[in-house]
């Protein structure tokens, strides 16, 4: 291979809700004997799911496949309802690792629909996000994907609001906010967009880079909505674009100057990989368009099962309880987690 250099996208990778739901995964497995079952993939990346496999843990796509008592984690991209509610009654130690930006989403579909409107959702057919979106009120809820889907919907006799799936490119997003404003003009939008923040920040980034690269490598799975999102966004800025999942599935032949970004949940241990199998002559520069300093804490269930040990340690030690397991957590990132769940 004979790359000159690489152009490396600022930010990229673990988004806030990534880091959260993957911080909360591992310590469920410490804290657990037995088998932590997960409720769909924690995030939609092949090596975090297969690290956290080979550590025992259990991905399930049904509730009934979880013994009774077990604990449960249900993944980032956030659950139906019924889901939660079928977690719950299985009588186990049950943490939701929803993302909190998902979780906005699902609270403004629930109030729109409870005040009588029709909810048109922008999102990908059969993606977890979308299924757990729409099940929230799925009587008062059509999907689109594009703008076209919107010129098929009947004429609704109710208001009409408008939310997103948060993984959507701005491009995947604009056509369809502007055919339904065309068709309705008076719907309802929130006042802070659904899209998630690091999935604009990650493609603002990609966009930096894309147009001055010979080739561009996306970094990520198949199923990550984002990662397929920063791909094509690529694809409108250079010619030469490559999806992979592992440095083995880095092409052959890449020359020039190669642009490297990632997916939100794409780990960094595995973008260094693939920027070693490139092994640029002249090094890389990374290119930073904003910072990220967002923070999600770990889930309600999970803080509250931390105190509890927290305590039961103290007392037993005849000190004051205290919260020293949950006090570092935002200084310790899920990609040195996951680095040693490798080693």
């Amino acid at each position: 291979m004979d790359v000159d250099r690489v152009l490396l996208a600022a930010p990229r990778g673990f988004c806030a809700g990534v880091e959260m739901a993957i911080k909360a995964l591992a310590w469920m497995v410490k804290i657990f004997d037995g088998p932590v079952y997960c409720y769909h993939e924690i995030v939609h990346n092949q090596l975090v799911v297969e690290r956290f496999k080979n550590l025992g843990v259990v991905f399930v796509n049904d509730m009934s496949e979880v013994p009774p008592g077990a604990p449960v984690m249900l993944s980032a991209h956030g659950s139906a309802p019924e889901v939660v509610a079928a977690a719950r009654a299985t009588g186990g130690v049950v943490v939701d690792a929803v993302c909190p930006l998902v979780t906005k989403v699902h609270h403004e579909v629930r109030t729109r629909a409870g005040k009588g409107y029709t909810v048109v959702y922008v999102g990908h057919a059969g993606h977890d996000e979308a299924i757990g979106t729409m099940a929230v009120a799925p009587d008062s809820v059509a999907l689109v994907q594009n703008a076209e889907e919107v010129a098929s919907l009947p004429d609704f006799d109710r208001p009409v609001a408008l939310l997103a799936q948060t993984t959507l490119s701005h491009d995947e997003w604009s056509g369809v906010q502007d055919a339904v404003h065309d068709r309705w003009p008076g719907v309802w939008q929130p006042g802070r967009s659904d899209l998630c923040f690091a999935t604009t920040n990650r493609q603002t980034a990609l966009r930096a880079i894309a147009a001055k690269s010979d080739a561009v490598l996306v970094v990520g799975s198949a199923n990550s909505s984002n990662t397929v999102a920063l791909e094509r966004v690529a694809q409108t800025l250079c010619d030469r674009v490559f999806r992979v999942n592992s440095p083995e599935e880095v092409p052959e032949g890449l020359t020039g100057v190669v642009g490297v970004t990632a997916g939100a949940s794409a780990p960094e241990d595995l973008v260094d990989a693939v920027i070693a199998r490139l092994n640029p002559r002249n090094g890389i520069e990374e290119v930073q368009v904003t910072e990220e300093d967002e923070y999600f804490p770990p889930p309600r269930e999970l803080r509250e099962l931390l105190r509890s040990l927290s305590a039961g340690i103290a007392a037993s030690f005849g000190a004051s309880p205290a919260n020293w397991l949950l006090s570092d957590d935002r200084n310790i990132t899920a990609s040195d987690v996951l680095e040693s769940i490798a080693t």
